[in-house]
């Protein structure tokens, strides 16, 4: 298997605690989209919660996809914090190849069957590229 950069920067050891206390003390619109995403339900891909990509946690992570999904709670509609999720999503993309997508919390709440749609199109999209491009 071909290494990336992702493999040697990934769920660095010293993140280990912390990647453990959020997924315990995780919220619920995490617990609920969780729900959807284990045990590879969706085209049989196979998601890590609070996974490490260098400095950053991310929420969701297919390494299959290079796909990352944030669930964004209020603390996220500050714009510093916009900001920060823009510089965090560009770094990722740049060095590792890894989009995001985002949803709102209440998204999981109010719209969970469209979101966990929306996520099945994104993920046969990537593959079937990978799939025409021969990956």
């Amino acid at each position: 298997m071909p290494h990336d950069k992702a493999n040697f920067s990934s769920n660095r050891y010293n993140r280990r605690s912390l990647r453990r206390e959020l997924r315990t003390n995780g919220t619920s619109a995490e617990a609920v989209l969780w729900g959807s995403l284990r045990a590879k339900q969706i085209e049989g891909i196979q998601w890590r919660r609070q996974f490490s990509i260098g400095p950053f946690i991310l929420d969701f992570y297919a390494p299959q996809l290079k796909l990352c999904i944030e669930l964004d709670g209020e603390p996220h509609y500050t714009p510093d914090c916009a900001d920060y999720d823009l510089r965090r999503e560009e770094w990722l993309f740049r060095e590792h190849g890894i989009r995001t997508i985002r949803f709102e919390n209440n998204d999981i709440f109010r719209h969970n069957e469209s979101v966990v749609e929306y996520i099945r199109k994104v993920t046969r999209e990537i593959l079937d590229k990978d799939i025409k491009d021969g990956l």
